[in-house]
């Protein structure tokens, strides 16, 4: 809705906010209750922007808040994103613990390639290893499955070059030299390989 303001300058508002204000053509607002006014404007603005991001895909606490700044103030971000917070639709642990399925269930990828991918998103390092740490066990497992999928042309034991290879690939996908190890082990013991 568009109000014009004494000096003539026309102002777009939400009609919730003006019903809730009781705002009406003619009447005089004090500058600190129109200053109340316009917060609570850009922060509904700023709220149905968060809103329309999560519906797309999670966000950490500090992705959101870096993704809003783009448009709104600083505290008007952190105002939304603890508000959100609140009301459960930001949760940094579920969004981590959604993120480690996704890298390393489906990804099938090791915690050195998952935690700094983490990290990047805003995540608390607490609740990165807290995610990561129940697919620390099934590493070499995941490894193998990673090179049944994507890396079997390399795996050759009779030849060192395409075995190095090998390693390499799965290291650049995160996983440590014990688990490359352990993996190569169980993909040795398979009778059908």
């Amino acid at each position: 809705m568009k109000l014009t303001l004494s000096q003539g300058e026309p102002v777009c508002m939400n009609a919730d906010i003006i019903s809730r204000y009781g705002l009406k053509g003619g009447m005089t607002v004090p500058e600190s209750a129109w200053a109340e006014i316009v917060h609570a404007d850009v922060f509904r603005r700023a709220r149905e922007r968060a809103m329309y991001l999560l519906d797309y895909r999670g966000y950490s606490y500090a992705e959101l808040v870096k993704k809003l700044m783009d448009n709104y103030d600083e505290d008007i971000c952190f105002e939304v994103a603890d508000k959100l917070a609140e009301l459960g639709f930001l949760n940094d642990r579920r969004y981590a613990e959604a993120l480690a399925v996704r890298l390393c269930e489906t990804k099938l990828l090791g915690a050195y390639r998952a935690l700094p991918y983490m990290r990047e998103k805003g995540i608390p390092m607490r609740l990165i290893k807290e995610a990561l740490e129940p697919y620390e066990e099934t590493a070499s497992e995941r490894a193998a499955e990673l090179v049944r999928k994507k890396y079997m042309k390399y795996y050759d034991p009779e030849d060192r070059a395409m075995m190095q290879k090998l390693k390499n690939a799965l290291a650049r996908q995160g996983y440590s030299f014990s688990e490359i190890k352990q993996a190569i082990e169980l993909l040795g013991e398979e009778p059908d390989l």
